[in-house]
């Protein structure tokens, strides 16, 4: 497989002596490999931008945002896809996570699922793709044969690709119409790629999905105005939320949250534009669903 040659397999000259490391030292010489991650995100952000429209595009023609990987990378997609319900108020269909070997595979090893091109397109016809959504596949080697599988068949049913992979001249980058390399270097630990390549990933995807919500009306100023208030902090932090978008007090705040039926940016509105509920609807529907449209 010529593993020698990715960057994510190779020796770290910087950290061949970890196990003489005093702890002290082993977290210096660790915090060290991390800050390169960022500025190799940085690099590959004229990569990400375009992925970013294209997500924007697919949720506004009723299209969904699928992330598909193995290992360290499918665990990630199913996080970000996760944490998007209820900090953007999506359903869980809206963003998705595939992890090759299926939810069993979030914590147990699943022998050969990775290397199925067949299991990635099967997992993506059992979601009934369509040609309005986006498929990203993450693989920190950049050639996992579950990811290629699945890339084809969106490709084939006409579906918006992208990747992101830890590897220049990744193999899978030419399956994606959007492909995004980085390159932070060899990991802390030799081949371990839950480290470094799994922090880069991470980065990209907080961009991805925080950046795609903004495009679609899912903030205000830098206030996440859907957010589901589904516990007792949430339901704090959306009262919170209100004031510091209308510089009310907690008790309007209050007020107002009940009487939007706990919906946050529909509280803000109301405030705002000093309307009723149903006039305050009928705003975010002429304004697209953002609330600067609204005023």
């Amino acid at each position: 497989m010529n593993l020698e040659k990715l960057t994510t397999e190779r020796r770290n000259q910087e950290t061949m002596n970890l196990d003489e490391l005093t702890i002290k030292e082993a977290l210096e010489k660790m915090n060290r490999e991390d800050q390169k991650v960022a500025l190799a995100v940085r690099e590959a952000l004229p990569q990400i931008e375009p992925v970013v429209k294209s997500i924007i595009d697919s949720f506004n023609n009723g299209g969904r945002l699928i992330y598909m990987g193995a290992g360290t990378s499918g665990r990630l997609g199913v996080l970000d896809a996760a944490e998007c319900v209820p900090t953007f108020g999506v359903s869980p269909e809206m963003v998705q996570g595939l992890i090759a070997g299926g939810q069993k595979a979030m914590t147990i090893a699943v022998e050969g699922a990775e290397d199925s091109q067949e299991l990635g397109k099967q997992d993506l016809t059992d979601l009934g793709l369509t040609s309005k959504d986006i498929v990203i596949g993450i693989a920190a080697s950049g050639r996992t044969p579950y990811v290629i599988g699945g890339l084809i068949y969106a490709d084939s049913v006409g579906a918006t690709t992208a990747s992101i992979s830890c590897n220049k001249e990744a193999k899978i980058s030419p399956y994606a119409q959007w492909p995004i390399e980085i390159d932070a270097g060899p990991e802390f630990l030799t081949g371990s790629t839950r480290l470094k390549s799994g922090t880069a990933q991470k980065l990209i995807l907080n961009m991805l999905s925080t950046i795609s919500m903004i495009g679609i009306g899912k903030v205000y100023k830098n206030l996440m105005v859907d957010v589901k208030p589904t516990n007792e902090k949430l339901v704090e932090r959306s009262k919170r939320i209100i004031m510091e978008a209308t510089a009310c007090n907690y008790e309007t705040a209050t007020t107002y949250f009940i009487k939007a039926d706990e919906n946050v940016k529909l509280a803000i509105v109301m405030l705002l534009t000093n309307a009723s509920k149903d006039e305050a609807l009928k705003k975010l529907a002429q304004g697209n669903q953002f609330i600067k449209n609204t005023l």
